[in-house]
């Protein structure tokens, strides 16, 4: 029987991962280099400790960069691409579907606390999340299994008791690691990844309701598609 789910942060519930790859897309552009997304892919769902998209932009550019300017310049992109942003479709139905159905709700991010909660108040969802574990609280991000594990045991279910809903490659690693099913839900960043030993895949949680999505993986657990 599934008792919990948990919600990535990044990509997921905000798609700020496809803002950051057009702010760094653009601004390296005038660097002459042309950002693949599929470069970008490597520090999806970790973090720039993983994969520094900034190092490779330094070393393909046709000019020196300073670097504190360049994030100056990314930084500024993204808050204009992320003016009026929301929450991905179908978010909220799964939020209040699983409160309403006495499941437990965490979530397991491996950004930092203060940014993923400051987004968690700006959209008024904190309140669904029993737990809310972040970067800060472990000493490994993803692809390591930590960070579920950790939310795991404070939801007090175990792996196989709990759904994770992703959107990248390294927080499906993660989430499986740690005993737990796993959904993936893309974005434009990720859509292209293949998300082999997923158990289930939507294009948004709009999609499927919540309780179809959950009794598909129970019944398929290695499911490619839900």
């Amino acid at each position: 029987m599934i008792k919990a789910v948990i919600f990535d942060f990044d990509g997921l519930i905000v798609d700020t991962e496809t803002a950051w790859y057009e702010s760094y897309k653009q601004v390296s552009a005038a660097y002459g280099v042309d950002l693949k997304i599929e470069v970008w892919g490597q520090c999806v769902g970790a973090s720039f400790e993983h994969f520094d998209p900034l190092d490779y932009i330094v070393e393909h550019a046709n000019r020196p960069i300073d670097r504190d300017e360049f994030k100056r310049e990314a930084d500024a992109q993204f808050a204009i691409i992320m003016e009026g942003k929301g929450l991905r479709p179908g978010v909220e139905m799964y939020l209040t579907e699983a409160k309403r159905t006495g499941l437990r709700i965490g979530l397991a991010s491996s950004s930092n606390r203060v940014w993923v909660e400051s987004y968690l108040n700006k959209f008024n969802i904190r309140s669904y999340f029993e737990v809310v574990n972040t970067s800060d609280d472990v000493e490994r991000i993803k692809p390591a299994p930590d960070l579920y594990e950790k939310t795991l045991r404070e939801l007090d279910v175990k792996g196989t008791e709990a759904v994770a809903f992703e959107d990248s490659m390294h927080g499906m690693i993660a989430a499986k690691a740690a005993g737990a099913y796993c959904v993936v839900v893309p974005n434009n960043v990720t859509s292209h990844m293949e998300f082999t030993g997923s158990d289930g895949r939507l294009d948004s949680m709009a999609e499927k309701e919540l309780n179809a999505v959950l009794a598909s993986v129970a019944a398929s657990p290695q499911a490619e598609s839900v």
